[in-house]
């Protein structure tokens, strides 16, 4: 039993050898997913899909105490409402799914699986939208998209993917501006107080904005390899699709004006943030506040008279408390700890016949290990206060480690330099010009993240011409 329990681990590839693969092995070994026979698609298994619902739960909250209304629109887009605007399409153009036929006919029109839904929502909007009264319209949908990857890899980059994505209409441009830095912070809020995952926060470059969008914000976060990956993102449409949809409405003076749209969205990418900003070489490392399973009780000895009875009395006392589970099967304790530890189970209760004997349980972290012997007097008590502490203790952990992977660059050779020392975010001044940042790319594989919304000058010109400088830009590696 003792090599099956040490096999469970080593099954797992250090993180150290191999990053990439040490991320596959968690994925597959903590049963969040599995592949379908569609290349680049997964089936997000109970486990995976219980993380999202409470990511899910959390976000559709806060997106309502915000105003908005939940809406679903259809999965297909005909060709020529998609040809509507220009950049949009463009932008979307070589990861567009195409429906040619409908059973063995040949359909007259292309049906588009949907990459995104601006043009649905513009469509409707144009519909509903006739007067100021009608704003601001404030919807979203939970659902799903298609987008033809060529390299994927679960929950970071799929064909289809699970999402929610935000569409908004507003009378004026400042409205629109407001709506999509609100709802920026709800994502943030989300990510570091739910998932403990910090976020930087900024406004994408011209190149790396959405298509279609007058201007993007997004909140981007740094993973234990020291690349980066966007978490988040929040456009300002302006008024270019409405103007290409005919959304308009007649203002309190009764003349027509176009309005001004939002859009905003999530997606199950969060589970793999999660998976390399906490996991370790043990497997997932779960904040509270979104696992599953906040605390499981092992049975010690559980075959001995009394044990299984207490083990169960003690679940259903944490029950209360937190979302609590029992691990009663026939496995040694020892893979049980593996196996929980693999989940990222925050917390365990090891309860066995001379803890009952001294009224105690032992509780151990996932997060640190540590192991805290607790009075079954004041399980309930404790408990929470554990579950808050590891859920603090995760975000400072990943904070600290954003901190040490930053650093400051103001040539190229420093850039360089330091993206082979210290991968993670680069903190560098840039003139503003496409031609520099695509170099920046070219020559170390860094892309602009983004325009951070706390400017600092760090120095007074770019550091890949050395023109005056007109922005900081935090670039990194990204997934």
């Amino acid at each position: 039993m003792m090599a099956k329990e040490k096999k469970l681990v080593e099954e797992i590839t250090a993180m150290e050898d191999d990053f990439a693969q040490w991320y596959t092995d968690v994925v597959r070994k903590a049963d969040l997913v599995d592949y379908s026979s569609v290349r680049g698609s997964m089936i997000i298994r109970p486990y995976g899909y219980a993380i999202w619902e409470h990511i899910q739960k959390e976000l559709d909250r806060q997106i309502k105490e915000t105003g908005h209304e939940n809406v679903y629109l259809p999965l297909f887009i005909p060709e020529s409402l998609l040809q509507k605007e220009k950049d949009h399409i463009e932008g979307f153009a070589p990861e567009v799914a195409w429906v040619t036929h409908g059973g063995e006919e040949k359909l007259a029109e292309r049906l588009c699986v949907r990459p995104t839904s601006e043009v649905l929502f513009c469509e409707h909007y144009a519909n509903i939208i006739h007067s100021y009264r009608d704003l601001p319209k404030l919807y979203n949908q939970w659902g799903n998209v298609v987008r033809w990857e060529k390299t994927t890899r679960p929950f970071l980059r799929s064909l289809e993917f699970l999402w929610q994505e935000g569409h908004t209409c507003h009378a004026t441009d400042e409205e629109a501006g407001e709506e999509t830095r609100r709802m920026l912070e709800v994502y943030a809020d989300v990510c570091e107080e739910h998932l403990a995952v910090p976020v930087l926060r900024g406004r994408k470059t011209d190149k790396e904005k959405f298509a279609g969008a007058k201007f993007t914000l997004t909140i981007e976060s740094l993973m234990h390899d020291g690349k980066a990956l966007q978490t988040g993102t929040s456009h300002h449409l302006g008024s270019g699709f409405a103007e290409a949809f005919g959304i308009q409405y007649t203002d309190k003076q009764g003349k027509l004006q176009h309005v001004h749209q939002t859009s905003w969205g999530i997606t199950t990418r969060l589970i793999g943030a999660l998976i390399m900003v906490h996991g370790d070489n043990r497997g997932l490392v779960l904040p509270p506040k979104i696992a599953p399973v906040q605390v499981m009780v092992i049975p010690i000895a559980q075959h001995k008279e009394g044990v299984l009875d207490k083990a169960h009395e003690l679940k259903d006392r944490l029950n209360r408390k937190a979302r609590a589970g029992i691990d009663e099967s026939d496995k040694s304790p020892g893979w049980k700890f593996s196996e929980h530890e693999m989940k990222g189970v925050p917390l365990r209760i090891e309860i066995g016949p001379k803890d009952i004997e001294k009224k105690q349980a032992v509780a151990v972290r996932r997060d640190s290990g540590e192991k805290i012997v607790l009075s079954l007097e004041e399980l309930e008590t404790h408990i929470p206060f554990l579950l808050e502490d590891i859920q603090k203790s995760l975000l400072q952990k990943a904070k600290a480690h954003c901190q040490e992977k930053t650093n400051i660059a103001r040539t190229m050779d420093e850039f360089k330099q330091v993206l082979e020392s210290n991968p993670g975010f680069i903190k560098a001044m840039w003139c503003g010009e496409r031609q520099c940042e695509d170099q920046i790319k070219e020559e170390t594989g860094a892309t602009s993240r983004c325009m951070p919304f706390e400017q600092e000058e760090i120095s007074k010109t770019c550091v890949c011409c050395g023109k005056e400088a007109e922005q900081l830009v935090y670039w990194a590696k990204a997934y």
